[in-house]
């Protein structure tokens, strides 16, 4: 069974509207900004037909050990070992890197819950994904709609990992994936996308206008559009890092989750999988949910502070790449995350994103680039302004790993000492 056995409706989260499955493709027909459609499933049915025995029993380690709430028709494991079309290359018995997202790691940091002065500490270490970020999960399902679709191109616009999910995603069932990043993405997540094969576009702007480059392109030429708070299945990809922590945790969920924020459908995901968990009954609360933005794209933090919906567009400037946004496009739901759940919104600053790189890496084992990171600095904040709770369970998402930026890691800290090859050199650096 899947999802798209239980998918009942989509909501518009503006007007409210609900559409019967197959009626929609993308937003909301209402036309107002940001109408992205929210997910419905029959939790009734679903509760009749699965339990938490039966996924224990799922040897699958996967994101696709969820499928009976994920919307599609296959899920990627029997994808990639099923026949399919001769032109998308998929090999039979073959396992891919599709089949593999998700299953990612949750460590206990005892150190950084002690030297807080909290209970627990965990961070979950999504930079571990096949391409190295959380939006694999949501390319994985875009992906898969593609394939229902018999599209033959798959488009997206991204500051550099969720195009780097999907060149690598496509690649692996051989679909055509055109991408549009802005010229200022990190040369290594340019790379990757060019050793997936993607067609790659460096579109001299910023990544909103890339953006809206994209999906004039996906409707001129009949492409599928990946793009974040557009397509409705992003957020149910990126749902899984959910369910996961709270299966690793023993669906006992934790107090609070932080994650770094910047287009907002990360954090929606987060909130829709801990929803979808609740309707089953599956958790017995509901995390605050805190979402992190760097003070140069802090356009949520703001509307937040501000009581309101609206977020006025800004230009964006900061390290963390990944969530450097001007405009976000789901920002309705990220908003909703936080307030709903008595959760909150932090800014912290490059210094502090840049500081919390090593210090997660020295204390948590954990390598992340800036927006990766940016959750954990904004967790140190929480901590410095003395607004954690000591008996606090929280979880700290790491959405990308470090190797995605190597020039912002060495400016976090510095470089090695150069020596001679001798012991003598050495003890004139140890000073013995």
């Amino acid at each position: 069974m899947t999802g798209l056995d239980y998918l009942t409706t989509f909501r518009c989260v503006v007007c409210g509207a609900e559409h019967p499955r197959g009626t929609v493709e993308y937003v909301c027909p209402c036309g107002a900004d940001f109408c992205v459609l929210d997910t419905l499933y029959d939790y009734a049915r679903l509760r009749a037909d699965w339990d938490r025995d039966a996924l224990a029993a799922n040897p699958d380690p996967s994101m696709w050990r969820y499928t009976p709430l994920l919307p599609v028709t296959e899920d990627g494991q029997r994808t990639t070992e099923g026949k399919a079309d001769g032109q998308r290359g998929v090999m039979q018995g073959v396992a891919s890197p599709l089949a593999n997202v998700g299953g990612t790691p949750l460590y206990a940091a005892p150190r950084v819950a002690q030297a807080l002065g909290v209970r627990e500490v965990w961070i979950k270490d999504d930079g571990r994904n096949p391409t190295g970020s959380l939006k694999d999960r949501a390319s994985a399902v875009t992906v898969l709609k593609a394939l229902e679709r018999g599209a033959q191109t798959i488009t997206t616009a991204s500051s550099g990992n969720a195009a780097a999910a999907l060149a690598g995603m496509a690649a692996s069932v051989g679909l055509r994936a055109v991408i549009f990043v802005p010229e200022t993405a990190p040369a290594a997540k340019v790379a990757q996308l060019l050793m997936f094969g993607a067609e790659v576009y460096l579109v001299q702007g910023t990544y909103d206008q890339a953006f809206d480059l994209c999906l004039d392109a996906s409707r001129e030429y009949g492409w599928y559009c990946r793009n974040t708070g557009y397509n409705p299945y992003t957020v149910e990809g990126k749902k899984t890092v959910s369910l996961e922590i709270c299966e690793q945790l023993g669906w006992d969920a934790p107090d609070r989750i932080l994650v770094s924020v910047g287009d907002g459908n990360i954090i929606a995901g987060v909130w829709k999988g801990l929803r979808d968990l609740a309707e089953l009954g599956w958790i017995e609360h509901m995390p605050r949910i805190t979402g992190v933005q760097a003070a140069g794209s802090d356009g949520l933090v703001t509307a937040w502070e501000r009581g309101t919906e609206t977020v006025e567009p800004i230009h964006a400037q900061t390290i963390a790449d990944s969530i450097c946004v001007g405009i976000p496009r789901d920002p309705i739901r990220a908003l909703r995350a936080v307030r709903e759940t008595g959760g909150e919104y932090v800014r912290v600053t490059d210094a502090s994103i840049l500081a919390a790189m090593p210090r997660l890496a020295q204390t948590a084992g954990v390598f992340a680039e800036p927006a990766g990171a940016t959750a954990f600095a904004g967790l140190l904040r929480l901590a410095e302004q003395g607004r954690l709770d000591p008996d606090e369970r929280i979880v700290v998402i790491v959405t990308g790993n470090g190797l995605k930026d190597i020039p912002s890691a060495m400016r976090a800290v510095g470089q090695a000492t150069r020596i001679e090859p001798t012991l003598a050199s050495l003890a004139r650096v140890l000073g013995g």
